[in-house]
């Protein structure tokens, strides 16, 4: 089943027959994509089915491994932290879902995906809409020559007026938080948890990745320790962007994660060392941890952004990109950043349900950008996948 679903193949989609504004501008501009989207996660697939809503036709989406590698590549056991259930009947969108009219709790029959099967899904999406998709090519460099852009892949270079990128982060590991940080085992690169060898793990980071890797081999009977710096699980912060999710909390409250798991709050790990029966671990306090298994790395990720830093400013508060109203480089028009390296002020688009509001923002600057009204964009106000007004984020919960 899972071979099955790895090896599925992925139709880019069939050309639509552009209308006449469009014909208009290819004639001025030959051989010119109106968009290039980098990335086809859900991220990618999502904006470019805002765009195909807001009429832009001529828009091409590359993918250096396949539609949905990086779900794809989540370990066996893994699952989305925020639940799928099809609510379209009653006006509310499916958390997980990237367009409007579909569910993922109703397609895959389930409530927390595994990364597999978000992948079919994403698959499903692209073959279902006919977006236009070229996989296996890899993007080597994006640059601005007057008012186009030149994206250089391994096998050609393409040419469009606006780029949006939305690469993602999870094929892109933290791993040099400290020193000895590479001879750890990122989360990220683990196929299943239950092949890990040993009775006992020391996990690095206590946020969901963590969580997630603790819980796992707590059910397989192993010891685990796990570290942060600070102290997440009584975080008092509603945003699940800061604190762990009501999901990593109940499986927290699971007798064998309680058994099998030992909690050591507020331990900054400053180093790792390898000895010659295991590996050596030590903290900013002082002490001192040893454990024979190589330690499982939960340090989050550095994001696709990164590759393409040059092109934004940064901001000062975080170095993440510095973005306009609509989600647009400040120093470079036309470039555009979708997915959960968004940030506006204090507010943090990390998940799905978050970054997905921001699609019909950006495809409405691009549609308007090309002298197209975007009409059908306001049924994304409707449902909840249109956030032009920041000032209604950030209310915490009362109670």
């Amino acid at each position: 089943m899972e071979t099955d679903e790895r090896d599925r193949s992925v139709d880019g989609g069939h050309e639509t027959v552009p209308d006449e504004r469009l014909v208009e501008v290819k004639q001025r501009s030959p051989g010119v994509h109106d968009v290039i989207v980098v990335g086809a996660g859900a991220a990618g697939v999502g904006v470019a089915v805002a765009l195909k809503d807001a009429g832009v036709l001529d828009c091409v989406v590359i993918e250096r491994l396949r539609v949905g590698a990086s779900f794809a590549l989540w370990p066996a056991e893994t699952r989305f932290i925020t639940p799928s259930f099809p609510t379209n009947s009653i006006g509310m969108l499916d958390l997980n879902s990237v367009v409007i009219g579909a569910s993922p709790g109703f397609g895959l029959a389930t409530e927390h995906p595994t990364g597999l099967q978000y992948a079919l899904y994403l698959r499903q999406l692209v073959q279902e809409l006919e977006l236009s998709v070229r996989e296996a090519t890899s993007v080597l460099r994006v640059t601005k020559i007057g008012d186009e852009f030149c994206v250089d892949t391994d096998t050609e270079t393409l040419r469009a007026r606006h780029v949006v990128w939305a690469v993602g982060e999870y094929q892109y590991p933290r791993v040099s938080s400290f020193s000895g940080a590479e001879l750890c085992k990122h989360t990220a690169t683990v196929d299943r948890y239950e092949d890990l060898p040993g009775a006992g793990y020391a996990i690095i980071g206590g946020y969901e990745s963590g969580v997630d890797a603790a819980y796992h081999l707590s059910l397989r009977g192993k010891t685990v320790w796990l570290f942060d710096s600070g102290e997440p699980w009584v975080s008092t912060d509603s945003d699940p962007s800061v604190s762990l999710a009501p999901y990593s909390l109940d499986r927290m409250r699971d007798p064998r994660f309680k058994e099998n798991v030992v909690l050591i709050p507020n331990t900054e790990i400053t180093s790792v060392e390898r000895l010659a029966d295991g590996y050596k671990i030590d903290a900013s306090s002082g002490k001192q941890f040893v454990t024979p298994e190589v330690p499982l790395l939960a340090s989050g990720f550095t994001g696709g952004h990164r590759g393409i830093m040059h092109l934004f400013e940064e901001r000062e508060s975080d170095g993440f990109p510095l973005l306009s109203d609509s989600d647009e480089s400040t120093i470079t028009p036309g470039l555009f950043l979708c997915g959960p390296a968004v940030r506006h002020d204090e507010h943090i688009f990390c998940f799905i349900y978050k970054y997905r509001q921001r699609f019909a923002v950006v495809a409405k600057a691009i549609a308007t950008s090309l002298g197209l009204p975007a009409e059908q964009l306001e049924l994304y106000r409707e449902w909840g996948m249109y956030l032009d007004d920041l000032s209604c984020c950030g209310e915490e919960c009362f109670c």
